[in-house]
């Protein structure tokens, strides 16, 4: 990876947040409105949270997506190295 240092400032649930990183700004642009879409999600489903629960509430839910994608594709690697 490379050092350069990429600085981008983003708004996430009304918030805005200067980031620095060494990932293309696009990228942290789409990150960032990702989260800030599935924060108002859970935030019309729960209408009483406060912003902190409804950040924790989100993770968590993205948390479980990307454990289950990991063990579909732990599966799929299984399923490929039993066909060689």
């Amino acid at each position: 990876m490379s050092d350069i240092k990429n600085k981008v400032t983003v708004e996430i649930y009304g918030e805005s947040y200067a980031l620095k990183g060494n990932i293309e700004p696009e990228r942290i642009m789409r990150l960032a409105a990702m989260l800030d879409e599935r924060m108002k999600k859970t935030a019309k489903t729960n209408l009483r949270l406060s912003p902190t629960k409804i950040a924790v509430l989100t993770a968590l839910n993205i948390a479980d997506e990307f454990l289950r994608l990991e063990q579909d594709y732990l599966e799929l690697i299984e399923l490929i190295k039993e066909d060689k």
